[in-house]
């Protein structure tokens, strides 16, 4: 452990690091899971609070987090948390965010420049907001030697060419315009579809339903199985009842294909799931039940198997 807010684990030959940059109470569970009843969290109680579910007010609880994999010695950053400074007018929460996610990742000894690859699970804006920082008024790479991966079908639905999400949002606009377009005028953007192969260890696969192009990312070294599962999952209730979607997800019928079929593969290669959300020990191992999933083993403790 190297400090509240950084933890680690290793899995076969893969260190994989743990940034935390906020965690706390965050929407409503029906703002949340729509169709999450209340009995679930209630029935639920004993292992959602607290760090899953504020009971007095009714909130799910998330974490903003990202995660440094030392694999094959180079440094890989699964997601960027949400950014400072940025114009965000429909989400009051990350409006002119500031944070010391540039601090947590130097205590975990990781500094801009000794990333290799920048991974986007999708093009969210917790999720690719350092992928910039302002220099001199302009946005440009936090990293400037990494190769960002973003999927192709995010990046055109989102950019210019699906005219930003359609026009639904305007954060969907400002996202790509200070997140993501940099990243391609500094040649550094990657755009891929279908898998993509990191390393020997690491492996990209579509997942999509919460955005076109959400991902997942797989690691398999030596005996050890994982899955970063990005916003597949915002919620542990999710893994009981894989056929609820939280209010983010733009294509809810292939989300829940998703959302199943990875947690079939990860119940049958018993992979350790590892949510871009989920507060608490942050991943956790399932089991097929009935025609859901319940929660086998948590990491005993923060990242700690």
């Amino acid at each position: 452990m190297k400090s509240e807010s950084v933890q680690s684990i290793v899995l076969g030959d893969v260190e994989v690091i743990r940034v935390t940059e906020w965690q706390g109470p965050f929407a409503p569970t029906r703002g949340l899971v729509p169709e999450a009843a209340a009995e679930v969290w209630k029935d639920n109680e004993e292992w959602l609070a607290p760090d899953h579910w504020d009971p007095d007010s009714d909130r799910a609880v998330v974490a903003l987090q990202s995660w440094v994999l030392r694999s094959g010695g180079r440094t890989v950053l699964i997601d960027t948390g949400v950014g400072n400074g940025r114009e965000r007018p429909s989400s009051a929460q990350f409006h002119h965010w500031r944070g010391d996610f540039l601090g947590r990742l130097a205590r975990a000894g990781v500094r801009p420049q000794d990333v290799d690859v920048v991974v986007n699970t999708h093009v969210h804006g917790d999720h690719v907001g350092w992928n910039t920082m302002d220099a001199e008024g302009e946005w440009a790479p936090t990293f400037p030697h990494a190769q960002y991966l973003i999927p192709a079908a995010d990046d055109h639905h989102f950019g210019p060419d699906n005219a930003y999400a359609n026009g639904l949002r305007e954060d969907d606009r400002l996202i790509y315009e200070d997140s993501i377009a940099p990243i391609h005028r500094a040649g550094q953007a990657v755009l891929w579809n279908g898998s993509y192969r990191i390393d020997q260890h690491l492996t990209l696969e579509s997942a999509p339903g919460h955005t076109p192009g959400s991902s997942v990312v797989r690691l398999a070294s030596g005996s050890d199985r994982a899955v970063f599962v990005g916003d597949l999952l915002h919620s542990p209730v999710q893994i009981l009842h894989p056929s609820l979607n939280t209010c983010f997800c733009l294509d809810p019928a292939q989300a829940v294909s998703s959302r199943r079929r990875v947690l079939e593969r990860a119940s049958d290669e018993r992979e350790l799931v590892i949510p871009a959300h989920f507060g608490g020990a942050g991943a956790v191992e399932v089991r097929r039940e009935g025609a859901g999933f319940a929660l086998d083993r948590w990491a005993t403790s923060p990242m700690e198997r």
